[in-house]
């Protein structure tokens, strides 16, 4: 007779699986709010509809992490990624006029560790929190032999809500004001050139300095995100773009008309340390083309409202909208 095998021996332990859900419980209630039905563990998160909306509309996100997640591994550090996940996806929602509802996420990985598992998810929640959004559901999966040992991988889900009319914005129009709002770093794109030249290539460990801060946590630093913003100035913006991979120069026409350019002034870009050290080994045209460049978000507004914005924002003007094919235009 040969002799039996149990799930645990091929790699898949379920009261790990088990403690991991009790661990994360208290983070996770600490984002539910009014319209979450039911609680943690059901097959599917249930979240009712807000009220107020003349013809809601439903938007949905997707995203994950990159390759700084490997940073992350590597330094041991999975209190921030959750956040990056959270703000990657409720980003890119503000962006088409959609108030950020609940998120899902799922982490996958070779063999789950409990405590680094609860960090990330912590991290998660945390960024739920800062987006005002549920975090309502998500699924953790072990699959040794589809990763390496240590290896984990992260994707995120959200959800919005919208009225049909406001979708993608109101018009914009030539004269409307560019203002940026401040990234908190690298955010979550470029991360493979980062690691290839600052490590491969420049061969710096995660304790150098720059600008008196330790490389790793620079690199760490979570993505900004900017739903309070945009709800406390929604009436006065008419589009917004989310500077992420391909930089201001792929992401801000997608903000703009057929007809319409931006103008965007580079020597009023607040750069950040950490792009103008990656700037001495690498192109201009290509720094713009894959990071953020110290903005995380811009927003278009008409002229009458941008001191009002750059108010209560805390952003600033880098330019404007001009007639021309689509796209930008840097001076």
């Amino acid at each position: 007779m040969s002799e039996k095998i149990s799930y645990k021996e091929a790699g898949v332990d379920i009261d790990a699986g088990n403690l991991f859900v009790e661990k994360i419980k208290p983070f996770v209630k600490e984002t539910l709010d009014e319209n979450v039905i039911g609680g943690i563990g059901s097959f599917a998160g249930a979240y009712a509809l807000p009220k107020g909306y003349k013809e809601p509309v439903l938007l949905a996100a997707t995203d994950g992490v990159g390759t700084k997640l490997k940073l992350a591994i590597e330094a041991k550090k999975f209190d921030t990624v959750g956040i990056d996940l959270v703000a990657m996806c409720v980003n890119d929602l503000i962006c088409n006029f959609a108030t950020p509802m609940f998120f899902l996420d799922y982490y996958a990985t070779a063999k789950l560790e409990v405590n680094e598992a609860s960090d990330v998810v912590k991290g998660i929640a945390k960024g739920c929190k800062e987006a005002e959004c549920a975090l309502i559901g998500g699924e953790t999966a072990e699959m040794p032999g589809m990763y390496k040992e240590g290896d984990f991988d992260l994707a995120g889900f959200a959800v919005g809500i919208a009225e049909r009319a406001e979708i993608g914005g109101k018009e914009v129009k030539e004269g409307d004001i560019l203002i940026a709002l401040k990234s908190s770093g690298i955010h979550s794109n470029g991360y493979s050139l980062v690691r290839k030249l600052l490590f491969e290539k420049l061969k710096l460990g995660f304790d150098y300095e720059i600008d008196g801060e330790k490389l790793i946590d620079i690199l760490l630093t979570p993505t900004k995100i900017y739903v309070k913003t945009f709800k406390q100035l929604k009436d006065k913006i008419n589009a917004l773009a989310h500077i992420t991979g391909g930089g201001i120069v792929e992401n801000l026409p997608r903000a703009l008309p057929e007809n319409l350019r931006a103008k965007v002034d580079s020597s009023k870009i607040k750069t950040l340390p950490i792009f103008d050290f990656i700037s001495k080994y690498v192109e201009r045209e290509e720094m713009f083309r894959t990071f953020n460049m110290g903005v995380g978000m811009i927003l278009i507004v008409s002229e009458e409202n941008a001191s009002e914005v750059l108010d209560k924002s805390g952003g600033y003007v880098i330019g404007e909208v001009e007639k021309g094919d689509r796209g930008v235009r840097l001076i």
